[in-house]
């Protein structure tokens, strides 16, 4: 039995708006890779040092991570 999500009024969320986030977010994160894979772009994060930052950041988000857990 098919149901119209638009009769469903009573409900704050349908599946229909979560269908158009989870798109959305997949939109987002393959529009990143294909920043990404542009070997100018991959150059230019090269030289900013785009690890160094990663490997700098890395003990703040561990001691977080331990915060959280207590």
């Amino acid at each position: 039995m098919a149901m119209n999500f638009s009769e469903d009024a009573n409900h704050l969320g349908t599946d229909k708006d979560t269908l158009y986030m989870l798109g959305g977010a997949a939109l987002v994160l393959f529009g990143t890779g294909l920043i990404l894979s542009n070997p100018m772009v991959r150059r230019y994060l090269g030289q900013i040092g785009v690890g160094n930052l990663m490997t700098a950041a890395l003990p703040d988000v561990d001691r977080y991570l331990k915060l959280r857990s207590m």
